[in-house]
């Protein structure tokens, strides 16, 4: 594994770790915890779909995950149909794509040397047995609704790795997530048009992006706890069935309006 790029050889690849593979031309990255056994836990949006937002934008960027066609993997079948956290080869996972490991407890400098999100955090890695523990319980439990933002397939890997929660957010624990936010602050960003000069608003801009990037960061935040996995499932099935509850008034409420 090289300074700028974390790709790893398959014999390489450890029960525990955190692994990922681009997609669509190095659009985007899945992520995924490597359980063991040529098996890998990750988290998807469903109906075959690895992420997404859910509107027309996934017109324009396809995400569907691995699909076999007519021949279906004979250790995974038909993943077509299937989302949430769910349990691929490592074949199926990396869908062709190279195998890239995500450090941990990498250096600020480290981490501002690899200006792309999604690689690496300044937060520490919790224990392999920890981290596959995590990863098997919320493949049995689920881990929530899937959210491109929010929570996807690298919040799930983090969370498996670190146990650590971001509270009360717009963006999750996600770094590639939370580059598309720095870099559409920067290019917002109205202090920028008083920057003389190209190379000054490069420079400035870049500044921004990198400064964004860090304070995101998981190993750097202030709004971060330590939640057991049991805790975390049971905050979402008490999460979903007030949902359910509330949708369930307002219906009746609506019924009883029209009659």
């Amino acid at each position: 594994m090289g300074f700028l790029s974390n790709k790893i050889s398959r014999d390489d690849v450890k029960p525990g770790d955190h692994i990922y593979s681009w997609r669509q031309a190095y659009i985007y990255a899945h992520h995924g915890i490597y359980v063991g056994d040529g098996q890998v836990n990750h988290f998807t949006r469903g109906d075959g779909q690895e992420t997404g937002t859910g509107t027309f934008l996934d017109n324009i960027i396809v995400s569907s995950s691995h699909n076999h066609g007519d021949n279906p993997c004979p250790n995974c079948g038909d993943r077509s149909n299937l989302g949430g956290v769910i349990s691929s080869c490592l074949e199926c996972f990396l869908a062709g794509g190279d195998l890239y490991v995500f450090e941990y407890s990498v250096s600020p400098a480290i981490f501002l040397a690899k200006p792309r999100g999604g690689v690496c955090t300044i937060a520490s890695s919790d224990p392999p047995e920890e981290v596959i523990y995590r990863a098997n319980f919320l493949l049995q439990n689920g881990f929530g609704v899937y959210n491109v933002f929010k929570n996807n397939c690298e919040d799930f890997a983090i969370y498996c790795k670190t146990g650590l929660l971001v509270a009360n957010t717009d963006v999750g624990r996600s770094g590639q997530a939370a580059s598309i936010v720095a870099a559409a602050s920067v290019l917002l960003s109205s202090p920028l048009r008083f920057v003389a000069g190209f190379g000054g608003l490069a420079v400035a801009g870049y500044g921004m992006y990198c400064t964004s990037r860090l304070v995101s960061d998981i190993g750097m935040r202030w709004d971060v706890s330590k939640v057991p996995v049991e805790r975390l499932v049971a905050d979402v099935e008490r999460l979903v069935a007030d949902v359910a509850d509330k949708s369930e008034i307002e219906a009746k409420s609506e019924e009883k309006k029209t009659t």
